[in-house]
């Protein structure tokens, strides 16, 4: 079998620079080696309804947008299968299948769900004025995002380093379909940013993860000044009140961020008193230097990464309909895939009743008179 890359979104909102770092540039860099045999990103509109069913109407408005993040930043539908996560039923029916072979206790111990409940406000107690019930969906999510991996008999994942007890979870379910039926489905293994600040990558207040709920994000859609403005109001060392005082790195976003997207000839392209981050941090450290100019610098090198991201962006707003093609052809062509897995699945659970001719055979000898 060829290795086969699966990695989606759920469309809850814009796409931001932690997206961008954290996946969609090693996406777009993936897909130009062909070192995988086929990639597949989806628009996961199911997963987003687990905490947004009362808001439907976010999630339509919202594949828009992430489907014009993903053209613009430069993922090919020539290259990349994009589809729609609810426009493939078969992962329902995996879903399903799924939810037997894992226990309520297994969920509950999953990292990445509890996080996610308590940043949501979800507990799994009774529901009172000030705490939401925890939705059924929500929190059996994990085993939705199996169903999504091994639907495409998905090698490798792209995502984020919170999201690895994610990628055991599924690995376990594989282990036990596996086991219990017959060896149908594949392991998935975890690809990670090989830069460790891309892997979680902080909001311009400092928060350790830039996050559409908690306002914090700078998004790939911003135009060029909403992005200045942001830069300029980011967080960075408290305590360097005056130039000549010495400064923090180490937590300090406009250094982090810089880290994720200096480039080898971005200093004598924008900065060329300096030859390298390094030395940049040095001063810094030693006192002498201000934040504003780490941050113009910071502006420039941000402007040259998403000013190619922004003319793809206006030239796709122009075909919407087109998009929706891509879309469309893109689900058509993952729904057949994930069709030809549930059959294996079926067959080896012995659920395929009308394919099994010796069966139905077997069963008329026996009960003929």
């Amino acid at each position: 079998m060829g290795r086969i890359i699966l990695t989606g979104d759920r469309p809850t909102g814009k796409l931001h620079l932690g997206h961008y770092v954290g996946s969609l540039r090693n996406r777009v860099i993936i897909q130009n080696t062909w070192e995988y045999d086929r990639m597949f990103v989806f628009i996961a509109d199911v997963q987003a309804l687990t905490d947004n069913a009362d808001n439907p109407e976010k999630v339509r408005q919202n594949i828009i947008e992430v489907a014009l993040d993903y053209l613009s930043c430069g993922l090919d539908p020539s290259k990349v299968t994009i589809f729609i996560q609810s426009m493939i039923p078969e992962l329902h029916e995996m879903t399903q299948f799924f939810s037997n072979l894992v226990t309520v206790q297994r969920l509950q111990r999953n990292p990445t769900v509890k996080s996610e409940m308590a940043q949501r406000g979800f507990h799994d107690g009774a529901e009172d004025d000030n705490r939401r019930g925890l939705p059924v969906g929500f929190f059996t999510y994990p085993i939705s995002q199996a169903a999504d991996i091994c639907a495409f008999k998905s090698t490798t994942v792209p995502v984020g380093a919170d999201q690895e007890p994610m990628l055991e979870q599924c690995r376990e379910i594989v282990r036990s379909f596996n086991t219990t039926y017959a060896p149908v489905l594949v392991e998935p293994e975890i690809y990670l940013p090989a830069n460790m600040v891309c892997r979680r990558l902080p909001g311009t207040d400092g928060k350790a993860k830039m996050s559409k709920s908690l306002g914090n994000c700078i998004y790939l859609s911003d135009d060029p000044k909403e992005m200045e403005a942001k830069v300029k109001s980011m967080f960075t060392d408290p305590g360097h009140l005056r130039v000549e005082d010495p400064g923090k790195v180490e937590g300090n976003c406009v250094f982090t961020y810089l880290d994720a997207f200096v480039e080898p000839g971005d200093f004598e392209k924008f900065w060329p008193d300096y030859a390298s981050l390094d030395e940049v941090k040095d001063h810094y450290r030693r006192g002498g230097l201000g934040d504003m100019k780490c941050k113009k610098f910071l502006i420039s090198v941000l402007h040259d990464r998403l000013q190619p991201i922004r003319e793809r962006r206006h030239f796709w707003e122009q075909d919407i309909p087109g998009v929706y093609e891509i879309l469309r052809k893109g689900s058509e062509a993952a729904r057949e895939v994930a069709a030809a897995t549930l059959h294996e699945m079926k067959d080896a659970m012995k659920i395929n009743y009308f394919d099994d001719a010796a069966l139905i055979a077997e069963q008329a000898a026996a009960y003929k008179a």
